[in-house]
């Protein structure tokens, strides 16, 4: 299985994605502080699509790449973790 990548070596285009949902989101530094953590334990992910629930918020990604945020109560698709 695949690891999530780092900040770092996201594709730019990832990266604005990203930080434009975060805005969209307002999620918040607390998260961001939970979702730092939690990447930076270099989980593995699967190879198809995958989502991991914070509770306030998700963040969802295909293979190694994380791709989207969404609130509490969006729907989420592929394998929880």
């Amino acid at each position: 299985m695949p690891k999530i990548e780092s900040w770092g070596n996201l594709p730019a285009g990832v990266r604005e994605h990203l930080i434009d949902r975060m805005r969209d989101r307002t999620i918040g530094i607390a998260n961001l502080n939970q979702l730092r953590l939690w990447i930076e334990s270099k989980p593995e992910v699967p190879e198809g699509d995958w989502y991991k629930d914070f509770g306030s918020f998700k963040i969802c990604g295909r293979g190694s790449f994380p791709k989207t945020f969404l609130l509490r109560g969006q729907a989420a698709k592929g394998l929880a973790l």
